[in-house]
């Protein structure tokens, strides 16, 4: 997927199992959010940073939404403990992760294993991707998207 590309609509379950496509918000810019594991450090970062900055991000039109491999039950469990107040998305069987190419090959314990590459994705209002950050560092990230949402509407 490339930058000016038609995002193909999604549909996912969120933290409490209803159903979300991403055709839920056009009209809107998405921040669409790809992290390997709910509850864990740099996740925990990340995650927490864009509820920080949510109301910011709010006041520019934009509507976040997390995404990981995790069940609904394991994102309700660490939107609860964190306050995460939007919505956090299951991708179980991994549709939407191989949609946007997140998943890599990573190094575990010495062990070669299959893991979400932290990314985000900034999709227009017309569902058009206007930016992409791959490997992500979660410190700050979230005041980096917000200055790209920003731009966008310039």
């Amino acid at each position: 997927m490339e930058v000016n590309d038609k995002v193909a609509n999604f549909t996912l379950l969120d933290q409490d199992e209803n159903t979300v496509h991403l055709t839920d918000f056009s009209g809107k810019p998405v921040v669409l959010f790809f992290y390997p594991k709910a509850d864990t450090p740099g996740c925990t970062i990340e995650a927490c940073g864009f509820r920080d900055a949510l109301s910011q991000l709010q006041k520019n039109g934009a509507v976040v939404l997390g995404i990981s491999r995790d069940t609904p039950r394991a994102q309700k469990k660490f939107q609860e403990k964190y306050d995460l107040t939007y919505p956090l998305l299951a991708d179980v069987d991994e549709k939407v992760c191989k949609q946007f190419d997140v998943l890599r090959e990573k190094n575990m314990y010495g062990k070669k294993v299959i893991g979400i590459e932290r990314s985000t994705f900034l999709i227009g209002p017309d569902q058009r991707l206007l930016k992409i950050f791959r490997k992500v560092k979660p410190e700050g990230h979230a005041e980096e998207v917000l200055a790209a949402l920003k731009d966008s509407a310039k």
